[in-house]
């Protein structure tokens, strides 16, 4: 395991999968992101959390958590197995996780989440089939 940590932000390397994972923010807001290798080298201890930000924004969005001031808090989980893939991350979301057709939506309608949309797409193909 590697990890690069700067001030309010942290990236992974997982040498055993061979994967790349980076998270940031804490109180307001919390994303967590799968990263490829060429991000992950982007990154660099002495990025402020807004450069650091910047780069993890363009990787797979695995999950968000949002606690602002402009409304009840709210999590969204974008990758069921963020956990598995990141036991490292401090992913403490708070209050309610939006559904999984709420967020299969907005990863279908967001350009931001667009890296999202075959993993998404996926898992659901696997629920309608477990469902039949």
């Amino acid at each position: 395991m590697r990890f690069i940590k700067g001030s309010g932000w942290k990236a992974f390397f997982d040498e055993e999968n061979g994967r790349y994972f980076g998270e940031h923010g804490g109180g307001q807001y919390y994303d967590l992101f799968e990263l490829t290798q060429e991000q992950y080298g982007m990154l660099d201890g002495k990025m402020s959390e807004s450069e650091a930000s910047s780069v993890m924004r363009e990787g797979r969005h695995l999950y968000m958590s949002v606690n602002d001031r402009c409304g009840p808090p709210y999590t969204v989980v974008f990758d069921d197995d963020y956990k598995e893939l990141c036991p490292w991350a401090n992913a403490a979301g708070g209050g309610r996780v939006w559904s999984g057709e709420l967020t299969d939506a907005a990863v279908e309608l967001l350009g931001s989440e667009e890296n999202n949309r075959e993993q998404r797409r996926r898992k659901r193909a696997e629920r309608e089939r477990k469902g039949s």
